[in-house]
């Protein structure tokens, strides 16, 4: 994290049931039937050879009978309800995981399942105006609808900025892990869309509390590996021209190392090395780097793993700072017309440095850890989700019981 540590952008079969005793009259006729069956059986042994193995004649077939609780004349009710809870919950089930990614390609559901058609859009930015100035400047209002101030309450300050993030659902915002180390009651944290500068909030600026946080079980605080945060926030948000979620990566989804891809960071952090955090929305457009070249001997000598990206400007200038972690590593896709968050503002060795580029969290690693939570994020989800569990295993106990 950039503030404070030198490594990082922010700091760096079922049972038988026993048998009951039969009634008086059930025994009485049981004993009749015994009795009965008995003298029968002792007629047959007295019959003539001719009687009993005659080739006209065949010998009585010998009744037997069952126990009540044997006698299965037709599927009771037990088995056709849990048939039917069997279905239900399964049915349930399956729609819950087409919905959880509808095409394959590690889209966020629950309350963020969105067509395709609905992030990743500039919808108050003209795209054929040219592309951007490579560097840093100010952002223009709105050009970047998911970028997400996260603010702390500071003892006697008020909320203050300590982290970026990136609106990926209505209520889910990601953002990187080292920023909630040290702070991880939720009730502290509140996160800003919708806004340009800091001081001056718009009409359409939005500030939530934050309901939950959670931290990737890996994450290392060491290496920076797994440098990723869910911030659930306590209300669902109302997109508009200035709020609109980003597109996750999907899964064949590639930003090009040769430098075709244009990629861009934002964030309100430092505009140079240990100077001040800026109000306004800085963007600059950086280039993605090759592992192999960023772990170079006199680059990050192989701190670099499959989990991260390298972005930035080999002659250093472009970089992210203190204060831009958790902040969008944003890629544009030509052929979609969207932006994705190819990375999470992670950490790196001072700012614009010559071949030390920025380190961003490689999303694409993280699909399923990301859905999952965005999706059992919501109670109502999980509560559906429980319930529908809940069917399946009644109805095959029911079933069990057949």
């Amino acid at each position: 994290m950039r503030c404070g540590d030198t490594l990082s952008r922010h700091h760096g079969a079922g049972a038988h049931n026993p048998p009951t005793a039969p009634r008086p009259d059930e025994s009485e006729a049981a004993g009749r039937m015994t009795s009965e069956t008995a003298a029968g059986e002792q007629a047959l042994a007295r019959a003539s050879p001719a009687e009993s193995h005659g080739s006209h004649l065949a010998p009585a077939p010998a009744r037997h009978f069952a126990p009540r609780s044997r006698m299965r004349p037709g599927l009771g009710a037990a088995p056709v309800l849990g048939l039917l809870l069997l279905q239900t919950g399964a049915g349930v089930l399956a729609l819950w995981t087409a919905r959880l990614d509808p095409a394959g390609r590690g889209r966020p559901l629950g309350n963020a399942a969105l067509p395709r058609a609905e992030c990743g859009e500039q919808p108050l930015v003209d795209q054929l105006s040219g592309p951007r100035i490579v560097g840093g400047r100010d952002a223009p209002l709105g050009a970047w609808p998911w970028q997400v101030s996260l603010q702390v309450l500071r003892p006697g300050l008020g909320f203050r900025h300590l982290c970026g993030g990136a609106l990926v659902a209505e209520r889910a915002v990601l953002s990187a892990a080292h920023c909630a180390r040290d702070q991880r009651d939720p009730s502290r944290w509140r996160a800003v869309i919708g806004i340009n500068n800091l001081f001056k909030p718009e009409r359409h600026t939005v500030k939530s509390s934050v309901d939950e946080i959670t931290i990737h079980p890996e994450y290392k605080k060491e290496t920076f590996e797994n440098d990723i945060a869910l911030f659930k926030l306590d209300k669902s948000l109302g997109y508009s021209d200035y709020i609109q979620p980003i597109c996750l990566p999907f899964a064949h989804f590639h930003v090009n190392i040769d430098n075709r891809t244009q990629c861009f960071i934002t964030g309100w952090g430092s505009i140079s090395e240990k100077g001040e955090s800026t109000r306004i929305l800085q963007e600059a457009e950086v280039y993605i780097i090759p592992s192999d070249i960023c772990n170079g001997f006199d680059w990050y000598a192989g701190m670099i793993t499959a989990n991260m990206l390298c972005a930035g400007d080999e002659s250093g200038g472009i970089d992210s700072c203190q204060g831009d972690s958790g902040g969008p590593l944003a890629c544009y896709d030509p052929s979609a017309s969207k932006y994705y968050l190819t990375g999470i503002t992670s950490f790196g060795f001072g700012c614009g440095r010559p071949r030390l580029p920025g380190i961003y969290v490689r999303m694409s690693q993280y699909d399923r850890w990301v859905n999952t939570h965005v999706l059992l994020g919501s109670k109502s989800t999980a509560m559906r989700i429980s319930l529908t569990l809940n069917f399946v295993c009644v109805g095959w106990i029911l079933l069990q019981t057949v």
